[in-house]
């Protein structure tokens, strides 16, 4: 996006939040009477519309900030938007609740590290044949990243204060803790310390310093908001067809996980194949991998301190293929950001794991 377009505001991306909001309200009042199926169809289709309207005002931020704060604004959003759907589904009592928090976590783990960045890699590599980020920053996302996946889904399949991969109420508290201390520390790193690291080394990016007006800037984060709450609200209404739609299909209940995983991400999915289409290989890494840590450095603890408070044990643990694939990911993430430079060959390599990723959730 360049700064005349987001000067511009263009009318539907101010239309699907007051739309979206106005049919939550609605169907709060009991207008719409049960879910129809033409009722489900509305509210699919306006979420997806609050989606792209959170992408865009979220450029328009991100443009008046300025990278990595764009970044960071975008992850934390989603993020927001992820632990208030595992939340919700906790507190519903619903089968199989307490793994929730572990599928959707996971899943994004790996749509982020194979599905997002191996599409951005594939498409911008087919476009600019080479692209070139920061293996400082980079590097320093990923550490975070690993050891706070050991942390959060690994540990807990091998701690023997309780059996099966959970976490007893003291160890949970400790790992929140250390998960949400790390996320600052990295946030602090991010934006202060060493916020050279998370910038592009590219300078042909003199349409992206250009801000756009502090109004129009203003106007945005409102709508932000609004479109942000509207996903949370929409989402949440679709999930009970969701979830019957899995069972009518005798899928495993990790599908759940990963729905709820892709819709969150696909603001910053789709913000981050811009970005890599338009040469700012950086700008994808920093939101691919931003997202992915706050993902786990605040999901985690958010979700432990509901399970401790309503006294319900937290199924952490994953199983052993998907150790194996976690393991994978961290592994060829480690190569593909080693060098400072990818091709197109690196993204292929993470489809495919995304690919099997995929198989083992629908097949284990």
């Amino acid at each position: 996006m360049s700064a005349t377009d987001a000067a511009r505001m263009p009318l539907w991306s101010m239309a699907a939040p007051l739309l979206a909001s106005g049919f939550l309200l609605a169907d709060g009042f009991g207008l719409f009477g049960t879910d129809t199926t033409p009722l489900l169809v509305a509210a699919a289709v306006l979420l997806g519309a609050a989606v792209f309207a959170a992408v865009h005002h979220a450029e328009v931020l991100a443009l008046r900030m300025g990278e990595p704060f764009g970044s960071i604004l975008l992850a934390v959003a989603v993020t927001v938007i992820e632990v208030a759907l595992i939340v919700s589904i906790l507190l519903s009592d619903a089968a199989n609740s307490d793994t929730v928090a572990r599928d959707t976590v996971f899943s994004t783990i790996m749509i982020v590290l194979n599905g997002v960045i191996g599409l951005c890699l594939v498409m911008g590599g087919r476009r600019h044949h080479e692209q070139r980020f920061q293996i400082s920053g980079a590097a320093a996302a990923l550490s975070v990243l690993g050891t706070l996946a050991v942390f959060a889904l690994v540990m807990p399949n091998f701690t023997t204060a309780t059996e099966g991969p959970y976490y007893v109420p003291l160890q949970l508290l400790v790992v929140g803790v250390a998960s949400l201390g790390l996320y600052v520390v990295f946030v602090f790193v991010q934006t202060i310390r060493h916020r050279d690291y998370f910038q592009e080394t590219s300078r042909d990016t003199s349409d992206m310093t250009q801000r756009p007006p502090r109004q129009v800037a203003a106007i945005s984060a409102v709508l932000l908001v609004l479109a942000l709450v509207a996903v949370v609200l929409l989402a949440k209404m679709l999930s009970p067809p969701l979830e019957r739609a899995v069972r009518a299909l005798s899928l495993p209940r990790a599908v759940v996980g990963v729905v709820v995983a892709a819709v969150v991400l696909l603001p910053e999915s789709v913000a981050a194949l811009r970005a890599a289409l338009a040469n700012r290989l950086q700008a994808s890494i920093n939101l691919a991998l931003g997202s992915a840590v706050a993902s786990i450095g605040l999901t985690i603890p958010t979700v432990a301190l509901v399970s401790m408070l309503i006294d319900r044990p937290l199924l952490l643990g994953i199983t052993p293929q998907n150790m194996v694939l976690l393991v994978l990911t961290l592994f060829v993430s480690a190569l593909t950001f080693g060098t400072g430079r990818t091709t197109i060959l690196q993204g292929a390599v993470h489809l495919a794991i995304f690919a099997i990723f995929l198989l083992i959730v629908i097949v284990p």
